[in-house]
């Protein structure tokens, strides 16, 4: 899989806020520690986790459709297998981008983002890209 890394570091410059899916409030967990490097590297950071009301001091929510901001990246940390509904949502809601973390593949949902003009970034880590690329 090539890696552009221009258009990573686009992503990461211009979507400022941040709507992650499968965020944890338990901080030993990957969705976690990114979402905090996040929220401390000045991001907006919006909890998408339908079994908590607040995560990292934010208000969660449990859908990207309930989300009451416009989101500019949707961060997934979900099984490659259920992506393609938050690729769906991101679509509706007109994200501008979509993150599948490190190792989430969904190449049919990747192609559907990039049909409905969302960029896409597959298998990456945001906190990894942004400490080496910003």
């Amino acid at each position: 899989m090539l890696v552009d890394f221009n258009e990573i570091r686009e992503i990461l410059t211009t979507c400022k806020t941040i709507a992650v899916v499968g965020l944890s409030p338990k901080s030993k967990r990957p969705s976690h520690q990114v979402a905090s490097y996040l929220l401390e590297a000045g991001y907006t950071i919006i909890p998408v986790n339908p079994g908590q009301s607040q995560i990292l001091g934010q208000t969660c929510y449990p859908n990207l459709s309930s989300i009451p901001v416009a989101v500019d990246l949707v961060d997934i940390f979900r099984r490659s297998k259920d992506v393609p509904p938050w690729v769906d949502e991101a679509i509706r809601i007109k994200a501008k981008a979509v993150w599948m973390q490190e190792g989430i593949i969904n190449n049919e949902a990747a192609d559907k983002a990039r049909r409905h003009g969302l960029r896409v970034v597959m298998d990456r880590c945001t906190k990894t890209d942004h400490a080496n690329l910003l």
